[in-house]
């Protein structure tokens, strides 16, 4: 089995190693497609992610789509050469919020991609019969891998609650933003905004449903913002981006009592928040935590609208060329989506 090992920032190396048959309960799957996600490129860019840094050598990947190989005694319902999305969280279900339903907060999670816990940028995995969920056979196996990121934007609107009538503000139109304003416009809300800096995102965002785009670097947002609401502000902000002052920046351009959700993750170990623009208007903030049993309604949307998340996909590497497909996300090159990494 070939892995891409991160060995240090911008170095990946490719091993060999064996995988036992899968244990009892356990799935044995070929990896046919992974994304990259804006935390691997934390962790590839920067040596670690927020207050958690790199323990080489590491892993990464966790947006993967595969196929069964083999299953171990007492799983049932799959067969050799299903076609199947695989989750890359794993749960105690035993501790206190597992049981009351938090399972994305578990005490005693393990999430594979993070330091001690390899991820998917390898040929072969095992995975507890729970963690893998099948991929209707008319959606590509990179097609598949874009559930884990839907269901983070699924899970964030959790929080946002959007209502018919709405306005929402997205920071940032990197792959989860993207998706965030497809889940939006899914939902009903009147009007849309993506804030992002690089042309192509924001074309994209507009494909995704977004009623207008925002380019920060040659425009005010907040005045855009107040000007297009009557000076009354979004009644939801959900930052994907959290650069460049974007956290704040939510909370200045949300209405009294409204929200803002926090959905990407600062390179920052401590972010300095405008408090008092959250205190004068009673704003509630929300933090996202990947998503929470998401994924299946993602599916549900993918499998319906192929068309309309395929030009998300933008370019395909092999694992021996893993760090050309970060390299094009950390320069914005060639009209770059999402890039999917084939390990097998």
């Amino acid at each position: 089995m070939v892995s891409a090992e991160l060995i240090a920032t911008r170095q990946f190396r490719l091993t060999n190693s064996t995988i036992p048959n899968p244990a009892p309960g356990e799935i044995q799957v070929l990896v046919k497609a992974v994304g990259i996600c804006g935390s691997d490129l934390h962790y590839y860019f920067e040596g670690g992610i927020g207050d958690t840094p790199c323990v080489y050598p590491m892993v990464l990947g966790h947006e993967p789509a595969g196929e069964v190989l083999r299953t171990g005694d007492g799983v049932t319902g799959w067969t050799a050469g299903s076609h199947a999305v695989l989750e890359p969280a794993i749960f105690c279900y035993h501790c206190e919020f597992c049981r009351t339903g938090h399972h994305n907060v578990c005490s005693h999670l393990r999430f594979l991609s993070q330091p001690s816990d390899p991820g998917f940028f390898r040929e072969v995995v095992n995975l507890p019969a729970a963690n893998v969920l099948p991929l209707p056979r008319h959606l590509s196996f990179s097609e598949g891998a874009l559930a884990e990121p839907l269901a983070i934007a699924l899970h964030s609107l959790k929080f946002a609650l959007p209502a018919p009538g709405d306005t929402v503000a997205v920071f940032g139109a990197g792959p989860i933003g993207l998706m965030t304003v497809a889940a939006l416009r899914l939902s009903g809300v009147a009007r849309v905004w993506a804030v992002e800096p690089v042309a192509h995102r924001r074309e994209m965002a507009l494909h995704m449903g977004a009623d207008a785009v925002i380019d920060p670097q040659s425009e005010d947002v907040t005045r855009r913002i107040r000007q297009d609401t009557g000076q009354r502000g979004v009644d939801i902000a959900i930052d994907c981006a959290t650069k460049n002052g974007t956290m704040n920046l939510c909370l200045r351009i949300t209405r009294n009592a409204g929200r803002v959700v926090y959905t990407g993750i600062p390179s920052e170990p401590a972010v300095a928040l405008e408090f008092h623009e959250v205190r004068r208007k009673e704003l509630a903030l929300y933090a996202v935590r990947r998503s929470n049993h998401e994924t299946e309604m993602a599916l549900r949307i993918l499998a319906e609208r192929p068309a309309f998340f395929a030009p998300l996909l933008t370019h395909h590497v092999t694992l021996d060329r893993i760090a050309y497909g970060f390299e094009l996300l950390e320069n914005y090159s060639e009209g770059v989506g999402k890039v999917t990494v084939t390990p097998s």
